[in-house]
């Protein structure tokens, strides 16, 4: 089937897309427009954490859909309550606020610790960040990410958000004053190249944010639901955060997130947080379906099981290609080349025949993966074979 470009033109113009349209997936595979099949180690950013189109999302979504979709967040709705429940009984975390993405959840995580500053901090305002975090594309988290340039994007910068040094306590104790009132990371840096911050690193934070009387707040968008072999990832280090954020796996691939908080830091008050969709019950729904599949016996063992194996592959590729090694948590991984050939891998892996496979590359000379959380051990072997032949044509 030949691409019709006729109507690319209708969409804003936001990033570089290939010329194919994908029509449909299951599971680890998705099809294009020609029926052409790709192997799919991205999966949404990480997002569909059961795949393509598992039967227990579409179930969940044509059972609520006859019942109720969205009667407004002014009213109580069974499934987020259902939904919450799950979420505070398997964490730290009293209370739950949900919400469409990953950079929404943020942006209540800032609006909440500020107001927590405000009541408790004598107008404390300022978050404490990470150098290479990544938190959103909204005003307020772009602020807050550490991406080089995205402060001067859309000038000014929503102030009080300075930069840490990632398991470097000394660089965050340098910079907490009287008007600090959190710090904020993701227990792995994913788009700044999967860089874990260490449970020794973790733990002596908590310690100083807690001795200071701060906040510590867990990005947990891409770490949460299971991603790195916990159901949460600040779990490894022992920790009880006070804030966490959720979104990408809490959904497996439809708009869901999650704002989640210890009581004695839930200080909004009636009208400071909303939103038309939140917490609707078409999508707390499926949240529930996925929480369920992630925490039942056995899920997570088996993640583990393919993160050992997708490790020891890596390292064997990078051994036997004489490139840097791997590193990550969980299936969230990254293998480190010796050389800035990331970009062409991708497309050489995506336009491969007879089948593709998708891949990411956050920095020239790393490689992302991130499959879906119940991904086989042949499809991880495939993925590994193929990538092997990738790199030895683009290096022949």
């Amino acid at each position: 089937m030949e691409f019709d470009r006729s109507g690319v033109n209708a969409l804003m113009e936001i990033t570089s897309r290939p010329d194919l349209v994908f029509v449909r997936g299951q599971g680890a595979w998705l099809e294009d427009h020609n029926g052409k099949r790709y192997l799919d180690f991205i999966q949404g950013w990480a997002v569909n954490c059961l795949g393509h189109s598992p039967s227990l999302i579409v179930e969940a979504l044509n059972r609520q859909a006859t019942q109720l979709i969205n009667p407004s967040p002014a009213f109580y709705n069974q499934p987020s309550i259902d939904l919450a429940k799950r979420l505070t009984g398997a964490s730290c975390f009293d209370r739950v606020f949900f919400a469409n993405s990953g950079a929404e959840a943020n942006e209540g995580a800032i609006k909440l610790a500020r107001k927590w500053g405000r009541l408790n901090r004598n107008g404390a305002y300022k978050i404490i960040t990470f150098d290479h975090g990544f938190h959103g594309r909204t005003l307020a988290t772009m602020s807050a990410s550490g991406k080089p340039g995205w402060d001067t994007i859309y000038a000014p910068q929503v102030n009080g958000f300075s930069k840490a040094d990632l398991n470097d306590l000394d660089s965050v104790r340098k910079l907490i004053d009287d008007e600090t009132v959190a710090v904020m990371l993701e227990p792995v840096q994913g788009e700044g190249g999967v860089i874990p911050a260490s449970s020794e690193f973790m733990q002596a934070l908590r310690k100083l944010t807690a001795e200071r009387g701060l906040l510590l707040i867990v990005d947990e968008v891409q770490t949460g639901m299971g991603r790195t072999g916990k159901l949460f990832a600040y779990e490894q280090s022992g920790i009880k955060p006070d804030i966490m954020t959720l979104a990408k796996g809490i959904g497996g691939g439809i708009p869901l997130a999650a704002l989640c908080a210890r009581e004695e830091v839930c200080c909004f008050e009636h009208g400071d947080q909303g939103g038309t969709y939140n917490g609707n019950p078409l999508m707390t729904a499926v949240g529930v379906a996925v929480f369920d599949a992630i925490t039942a016996p056995g899920f997570l063992a088996a993640v583990n099981a393919r993160a050992e194996q997708l490790s020891a592959g890596l390292l064997a590729l990078s051994a036997k290609w004489g490139m840097k090694g791997e590193r990550g948590a969980g299936l969230l991984r990254a293998l480190k080349m010796d050389r800035a050939d990331g970009a062409l891998i991708v497309t050489t892996a995506r336009d491969w025949s007879p089948e593709g496979m998708l891949l990411n590359s956050p920095r020239p000379d790393l490689l992302r993966f991130m499959p879906a959380l119940n991904v086989t051990a042949t499809e991880i072997d495939l993925m590994l074979a193929r990538l092997d032949e990738v790199i030895a044509k683009i290096r022949a």
